[in-house]
């Protein structure tokens, strides 16, 4: 396994604050902040395994050429209300949500439509209105901004679409591999 480009970025940010933890605090500050690193890794390692299942079961469970029919790049504002629409109704973190736009991505769906996806997921969940917003803030904050953020996820889903196809922001296929 051959690590990226991104796992060089992690792997010099991580030993960039590991420095900056021994140089301001020593020895006791980076074991402190292993141990704490431990700890968030024992709490978020169920979560994790749990979003890789999901996602590699629906790597496996759909077809390719009906996701590219539904959200891939020719399917219009249809595809994107769909994705925003599975968006807004999948529950939990980016634990369970990024493995499966990983899983739609590789098999066909469209810049726009994850895009879409994505921003539903973070704008409009409607767990996170229920539990979260309406307890807290009450109906009528609670459903003001629910109401003004409906149109977000398929904006930014027009607004990926456009940008790929008008810069030369190219969104590769992502691979199996």
């Amino acid at each position: 396994m051959a690590l990226k480009t991104t796992d060089w970025v992690f792997i010099g940010l991580a030993a960039a604050s590991g420095a900056l933890c021994l140089g301001t605090g020593g020895w006791a500050a980076v074991v402190s902040a292993l141990g704490a690193a431990g700890g968030l890794l024992w709490i978020v390692l169920p979560q994790l395994v749990a979003g890789l299942l999901i996602g590699g079961m629906i790597q496996e469970l759909v077809d390719r050429d009906r996701v590219t029919r539904l959200l891939g790049a020719q399917s219009g504002m249809k595809g994107l209300g769909l994705a925003a629409v599975a968006g807004a109704l999948t529950p939990g973190g980016p634990f369970t949500s990024f493995p499966i736009v990983y899983a739609l991505w590789t098999a066909g769906a469209d810049a726009g439509a994850l895009v879409a996806y994505v921003a539903a997921w973070s704008t409009i969940g409607i767990h996170r209105l229920i539990v979260w917003e309406l307890p807290f803030m009450g109906a009528d904050l609670a459903v003001l901004r629910y109401a003004v953020s409906l149109p977000l996820p398929i904006i930014a889903g027009l607004a990926a679409r456009w940008l790929v196809r008008v810069t030369r922001l190219r969104v590769q296929e992502a691979t199996d591999s």
